[in-house]
């Protein structure tokens, strides 16, 4: 019996020992991982700007009829609201004029916009337009004038077109979080008169100058983090890009450019990562009546995440125009036709692309 506790005696006094000869280390280790807790913690995510870049906006036409038909300003707008105010901008062409007038028919091919709309774009996150496209002058000078004064007062940037050459072919920037995007857009010289193109003392567009072009990137990257370029051109609804667009994408990106955004085909056209720039040949259209086939009806719509010195994801987002105005996304389930359509003829070949489903 008194062996036994002496045993246990001696068994007590060893544990007790063990404590106190690690219980320093314990607390220390413990001590450490919570101050690294405390750190991880209180370290600030990443500065980010989120952007959605989007096709051809024509509200006109057939457009205007569905808006004048249901008596709703915002009917275009119904499916794709949420989306475009989850960014902190929103990119788009613009692809008519603003001008109050004559009302535009089926069939015609000059546009205008109705100016009681530019609100309902400001509302729905519209923040940058490119104007350097081929129905910009649809109303001449006059139309141009009156759309820049209206964006203004709406406080809606524009890119590609200006009172005068020096502010038609200014990077235009977006900003957020410290993080600057500067903006430039041009037209192809094969979709427009001479007399369209901005002078020294005359309004117009820019045109695919891409010596001009260089000049132009030249002076956003010092502006900016980031350089992004709206390219007009190709053939309409013709699948794969021309050479000039090809020749142009490359050359803009070789001066620096971060992202080529194309549109005017009216349909999706392959996407290209080429050196440190990725390319978009074309989103297709975003509000527009061609409701005549699946090409024209189908579209993407871009999400891309930037931080301060690098771009972080793009995501695509598929979309399907229905009643001759309403974008709308979609997956493979709420329109499967469509959905592997558009898919097949997207490249993903960079991990930083992903396709969203909603």
């Amino acid at each position: 019996m008194i062996k036994f506790q002496n045993i246990f005696i001696i068994f007590l006094i060893a544990i007790t020992a063990i404590f106190f000869t690690f219980n320093k280390e314990i607390s220390d280790l413990l001590k450490l991982k919570l101050e690294d807790q405390v750190f991880y913690t209180s370290v600030n995510p990443p500065a980010l700007i989120s952007g959605v870049f989007v096709g051809d906006v024509m509200l006109s036409r057939g457009v205007v009829h569905q808006i004048e038909k249901n008596n709703n300003l915002y009917y275009p707008f119904l499916h794709i609201s949420d989306f475009l105010k989850k960014a902190d901008f929103v990119f788009a062409n613009l692809e008519a004029p603003v001008i109050n007038g004559k009302k535009i028919k089926s069939g015609e091919m000059i546009f205008r916009v109705d100016e009681n709309l530019v609100p309902i774009l400001k509302e729905n996150n519209f923040s940058i337009f490119s104007l350097a496209n081929n129905h910009i002058l649809n109303f001449g000078k006059e139309g141009l004038n009156n759309t820049l004064n209206i964006l203004e007062k709406n406080n809606i940037q524009y890119v590609g077109a200006g009172k005068n050459f020096i502010e038609t072919h200014q990077p235009k920037i977006i900003e957020k979080n410290n993080i600057k995007l500067a903006f430039l857009a041009y037209n192809d010289k094969a979709l427009s008169y001479p007399s369209n193109e901005a002078s020294k003392n005359d309004s117009g567009i820019a045109v695919m100058d891409i010596d001009e072009a260089k000049k132009d990137i030249a002076m956003a990257k010092k502006l900016a983090n980031f350089v992004i370029v709206s390219m007009h051109s190709g053939n309409e609804y013709q699948y794969e890009p021309t050479q000039t667009q090809i020749d142009f994408a490359h050359s803009v990106v070789d001066a620096g450019a971060d992202l080529v955004i194309g549109h005017h085909p009216h349909i999706i056209q392959p996407i290209e990562k080429y050196k440190n720039g990725y390319i978009f040949y074309s989103l297709g259209n975003f509000v527009f009546d061609q409701m005549w086939s699946n090409e024209t009806r189908e579209s993407i719509a871009l999400k891309i995440i930037f931080t301060s010195n690098n771009i972080k994801t793009i995501q695509i987002y598929p979309i399907v125009i229905e009643n001759y105005s309403q974008p709308k996304i979609i997956n493979a389930s709420s329109s499967p036709e469509h959905y592997k359509n558009i898919i097949q003829k997207i490249n993903l070949s960079d991990n930083k692309l992903v396709i969203v489903e909603p």
